[in-house]
């Protein structure tokens, strides 16, 4: 399997050493006239994705600030190499505090136990 980082592919060895199912960038989500986003991890057994970031750059902000908004039903959660940077060299405002702001769950560096508890409702 090809990732498009090599924090990607660090993250989908994690996945996989810890035997939890997912698919690589399987779908691609449209969030404005002629847009998509492609969610790097779904976890297919728990029925969220995961961004997982070093970088949080502002455009990213917007394309989650937007896609959240359009597709509230999408459960987007991110993981960070290191949730305290900065949003920007003049921001007070950490990448974590970016992500309750505006009602992201996250996690620094793996997936938090809680996470993995419920799974995936079937749909009828």
């Amino acid at each position: 399997m090809r990732y498009r980082s090599k924090a990607e592919k660090v993250f989908a060895n994690i996945l996989t050493d810890d035997r939890i199912n997912f698919t690589y960038e399987p779908n691609r989500i449209k969030y404005t006239v002629h847009k998509k986003y492609i969610p790097d991890f779904y976890l297919i057994d728990y029925d969220f994705y995961i961004e997982y970031k070093g970088y949080f750059k502002s455009s990213d902000r917007t394309k989650h600030k937007l896609i959240k908004e359009q597709h509230p039903h999408i459960d987007i959660r991110f993981i960070f190499l290191n949730s305290d940077l900065k949003l920007n060299k003049n921001s007070k405002t950490s990448y974590g505090e970016w992500c309750n702001k505006y009602g992201f769950k996250w996690a620094l560096k793996e997936i938090p136990s809680k996470w993995l508890t419920k799974k995936k409702r079937k749909h009828t």
